[in-house]
């Protein structure tokens, strides 16, 4: 199934695809505070519809991870990492999906700040 999200303001748009019926709620320092679900899928499953040059970028601790956000309305609706494998994934914001009710889907408890 393909999903489609954004930000807010509309200027951010991606596409991915992948059945989602779990999220990850992890309560690091960053995603605590912006109530993030993710949704991961690999990174040959998404596809920005915006030019990646129009977003900005924010990475802290071990800066790993590259948290992408829209300059315009600040909604942070993915970010790019490689998971323990390897593999190029990205982690998607369930709350900026299109369609879709995070209290429908199973939430999973991740201790992030213990990393």
């Amino acid at each position: 199934m393909t999903h489609t999200g954004g930000c807010h303001c509309g200027k951010v748009a991606y596409k991915a695809e992948g059945e989602i019926s779990k999220v990850t709620q992890c309560n690091c320092s960053i995603c605590s505070k912006r109530a993030t679900l993710l949704w991961f899928v690999p990174r040959d499953k998404f596809e920005l519809s915006t030019p990646e040059s129009e977003l900005s970028t924010y990475t802290f601790n071990k800066r790993q991870i590259q948290h992408k956000f829209c300059p315009t309305c600040g909604v942070a609706p993915f970010a790019f990492a490689t998971n323990r494998e390897g593999q190029p994934m990205a982690a998607i914001n369930a709350r900026t999906l299109d369609g879709v009710d995070p209290a429908s889907l199973e939430i999973v408890p991740f201790d992030g700040r213990s990393l």
